[in-house]
């Protein structure tokens, strides 16, 4: 396990969405997406416009996944992630991991507020789950 307890937290339990995933394998929404993937973590891709991403079926939101979730890593620009988290809430996930630059102070007060666990201004989920990139 991690040395952070609210990464083991976040880790310890599933299953998970990745917000921002993208369909470029070059770009983080796709690379943390396959962080999981390599992990063998259950992960629902989230995507505006794509049907799929990586072979998983994608959603537009959060608010089109019709089961409980146990953790979202988020990784779109900050206004984004404000409305991920209004998501978030509504949906009632607990741990919502920020990725570096998708944070913003509203976003982390918000959900804070809500009593959601949040991970931000720290370790990428790359660093964390040990990704490998294997285009």
């Amino acid at each position: 396990m991690n040395r952070d307890p609210q990464i083991d937290a976040f880790l310890s339990g599933s299953p998970f969405a990745v917000v921002g995933a993208s369909t470029d394998r070059n770009k983080y929404g796709n690379r943390v997406l396959r962080a999981y993937l390599q992990n063998h973590l259950p992960v629902t891709p989230v995507n505006p416009t794509a049907d799929q991403v990586e072979g998983l079926p994608a959603v537009r939101s959060l608010r089109e996944i019709d089961h409980p979730l146990h953790g979202i890593s988020v990784i779109t620009p900050p206004a984004v992630t404000e409305q991920v988290v209004q998501d978030a809430i509504a949906i009632g996930v607990p741990h919502i991991w920020m990725q570096p630059g998708a944070e913003s102070t509203a976003a982390v007060a918000a959900a804070e507020e809500a009593g959601i666990s949040v991970i931000h201004s720290g370790p990428c989920a790359l660093v964390v789950l040990g990704f490998r990139d294997a285009s």
